[in-house]
């Protein structure tokens, strides 16, 4: 029996604490973070003490459907507070039906919560801010919330620049932290807990990956300050809650942020985002700098201070300014990010831009020009998105990062001599006596393509039929390879002119397959009319390797397109790279 494409999960989690969980299971948005498609949940929790508080409506999607359900547990005139953990223009439709079905309520939020609270409102809703007024609560410093019966909440402010506003809780009678955005997944299922950890665990790290990845440095501090809770759950804002697996999952944080923490290169990501879709882009240059190896400062202009910038900018090798067009122009915050880059970046720093707008973009190309005529070099092309971004839109964004994260590195090589190591350069040529077939992976989700040559491919097992294929963290294709995912492994003969074609450089979003024939499987993906077999194959497992994943993929079927020909075999003398 199919699942509703849409519905409302609810169950107690908690002493006089119930979940709603707004499912979907089908994928809603096109930000990174959603890329795997296996739907997602929005988590908004009830606590009903002798006051009643209501945790992170839903965005508008699920408006009327949470609503409906809501009031089937309580009667809206009686809820007291709706704490908002944050706060963004997708959510201002829900805060705004509920504010007007009961006005009594009073919005427990950050301060800069409250400055975008009230923008939003005035913006989406100017006729409820003329019939009733906005009661908020704001929260500067760690706070209590006494609702009675035991619950006396903690409120503790966590902003990170993609979240300024963001605001946990903590209730220390039923041990429960409402983390929001930390320790979130987007996966949509019948589990409200972390059962079968195994299953979940690549959800959560693609999660952190996409979203948190790029702003370490606040998550880190951000869980040093919840650490002085003692939590036996993570009521978060997606996925399924974390109760029996919660000690993992917080080692795992502290260990990919440690993991980014470490790299030798740095890139500060300056931007702001008037509607979110500036942000959004970030994420995805941001995902895609990160994946190479690349440290991220990110920061968000709107609430980053002159000396955090400028300490960003002191500490990197590459800087990158993303802004929207407001008027023509970009918003004073980036001016002034612009004005510090001048004023502090050596020349040697690699820059790019980038932005989003609505009906001229001005901003991108005032940015860029300003930086020219500085002496900057700009390390892309301006990147200028109208609207909201789409997926090949972010897609490019992520090869973007990652070729720019590649540039900095070969800037990198070029500037270290490598130390002679004898025993290093005898270890390099016997790993580079281990030979592969020559093969050029091809795989497809949705409206994305991409390829990449692969030599590094095994069988792996008999029954059933499976096969190994190692992929460069900073591969294009990378992120069409998780589990479930299906591609095609083209297996090329002996002097075949393909391998030529995909070792040359592709810029973002480039068809990869221009002039090459190609026959499509029945899921999108190409099967190269001149290789000498194919393999469909789907992905079973992923395991982290250093600098590459090692992906397991059991084989659909396959075909021997020439009979005739011989293997390509790719042999190579040293082991340090392809």
């Amino acid at each position: 029996m199919m699942a509703p494409p849409r519905d409302v999960q609810t169950l107690p989690i908690g002493a006089d604490t119930l979940t709603l969980r707004c499912r979907s299971w089908q994928r809603l948005r096109f930000e990174m973070e959603y890329a795997l498609e296996r739907g997602t949940t929005a988590n908004s929790y009830l606590i009903q003490g002798e006051k009643i508080a209501l945790i992170d409506p839903p965005g508008e999607t699920f408006a009327d459907l949470f609503l409906t359900e809501l009031s089937r547990h309580v009667a809206l005139t009686r809820i007291d507070y709706v704490i908002l953990g944050h706060i963004n223009p997708n959510r201002v439709a829900t805060l705004a039906q509920l504010w007007q079905k009961a006005p009594q309520i009073t919005f427990v939020c950050s301060n800069p919560g409250d400055q975008t609270l009230r923008s939003l409102i005035a913006q989406h809703a100017p006729e409820l801010t003329a019939a009733h007024p906005l009661h908020t609560h704001i929260i500067r410093g760690e706070e209590p919330l006494e609702l009675g019966q035991g619950h006396v909440l903690e409120l503790i402010p966590i902003p990170t620049p993609r979240f300024p506003n963001g605001l946990a809780t903590f209730d220390p009678h039923t041990g429960i932290l409402f983390s929001g955005k930390l320790f979130s997944a987007h996966r949509c299922s019948d589990q409200v807990f972390d059962e079968g950890w195994a299953a979940l665990q690549e959800d959560y790290q693609y999660y952190f990956d996409c979203i948190h990845a790029p702003q370490v440095r606040q998550v880190e501090q951000v869980l040093e300050r919840l650490g002085r809770w003692k939590s036996t759950c993570y009521a978060n804002g997606h996925g399924s809650l974390v109760r029996y697996h919660l000690p993992e999952l917080t080692r795992s944080y502290h260990l990919w942020c440690e993991r980014q923490s470490g790299c030798d290169l740095t890139v500060a990501l300056l931007y702001a985002s008037a509607y979110g879709n500036t942000a959004t882009l970030a994420q995805a240059i941001g995902r895609g700098l990160t994946k190479a190896g690349v440290r991220v400062e990110s920061l968000n202009c709107e609430t980053a201070s002159p000396e955090e910038i400028r300490q960003a900018i002191s500490t990197a090798q590459g800087v990158i300014l993303g802004s929207p067009t407001l008027g023509g122009h970009a918003p004073t915050q980036i001016q002034t990010a612009l004005g510090i880059v001048l004023d502090h970046a050596p020349r040697t720093v690699v820059i790019g831009v980038f932005g989003s707008y609505g009906w001229s973009g001005e901003a991108v190309d005032l940015l860029a020009n300003r930086l020219r005529d500085a002496g900057f070099r700009l390390g892309f092309a301006p990147i200028r998105v109208k609207f909201t971004p789409t997926d090949r839109d972010l897609q490019q964004c992520e090869q973007t990062g990652t070729d720019f994260a590649q540039a900095l590195r070969q800037k990198q090589r070029r500037q270290v001599a490598r130390p002679t190591d004898s025993q290093a350069a005898r270890t390099e040529q016997a790993m580079g006596r281990v030979v592969g077939p020559l093969c050029i992976l091809a795989a497809r989700r949705g409206e994305l393509t991409s390829a990449m040559l692969a030599s590094w491919v095994s069988q792996a097992t008999f029954n059933p039929p499976g096969v190994t294929v190692a992929v460069a963290k900073d591969r294009a294709v990378e992120s069409l390879l998780h589990v479930g995912d299906r591609f095609v492994l083209n297996i090329l003969p002996e002097g075949s002119p393909l391998p030529r074609h995909f070792l040359k450089p592709f810029a973002p979003g480039e068809d990869r397959f221009a002039g090459v024939a190609t026959t499509l499987s029945a899921d999108g993906c190409p099967i190269l009319n001149d290789a000498l077999s194919y393999l469909h194959c789907q992905v079973g497992q992923r395991m982290e390797c250093g600098d590459h994943w090692l992906i397991y993929a059991t084989v659909d079927e396959g075909k021997v397109l020439n009979a005739t020909g011989i293997t390509a075999v790719h042999h190579r003398k040293s082991g340090n790279h392809y």
